[in-house]
């Protein structure tokens, strides 16, 4: 067995209102910072994995992004895996 980590990243679907994207759009112009815009807010998580390889690895990922991590109905994930 190997050990990966890997780097999650969550986003809200582009096609839907993202209410914490366009609260901090709205406080960056606030600030000043009016040349910041479409500000979109998602999570990432990173977590470690035992696997034989990396494809195992990677396969093992999306099955938690799919089943836990993600509701794949309002949000896309985006990971990378490397051998640690």
């Amino acid at each position: 067995m190997s050990k990966f980590k890997a780097e999650i990243n969550v986003m809200p679907l582009e096609a839907l209102l993202d209410p914490q994207g366009k609260a901090v759009t709205h406080a960056m112009s606030n600030l000043g910072l009016s040349e910041i815009s479409n500000v979109r807010v998602g999570k990432h998580m990173s977590l470690f994995v035992d696997a034989s390889n990396e494809t195992e690895a990677e396969q093992k990922v999306d099955l938690a992004c799919k089943k836990l991590l993600c509701n794949e109905i309002m949000e896309y994930y985006t990971f990378t895996i490397q051998a640690v």
